[in-house]
């Protein structure tokens, strides 16, 4: 019988992981933007690498 008290522990944490990582996935869906805005981001940084650098910014 204590045996089976023991693997309930393991049984309880799986269950509260599950619930936790529910929840978690959820949270993550609200955030608004994401990706898109993201990508957004690293094109306007590519375009600004890719730029070859003015005399106007030129550090003296």
């Amino acid at each position: 019988m204590a045996a089976l008290l023991w693997l309930l522990i393991p049984l309880f944490a799986a269950i509260g992981a599950a619930i936790y990582a529910g929840i978690a996935a959820r949270a993550g869906k609200r955030k608004s933007g994401g990706d898109v805005a993201e990508l957004a981001g690293y094109a306007r940084f590519r375009e600004a690498m890719e730029r070859r650098p003015s005399d106007s910014d030129a550090v003296a």
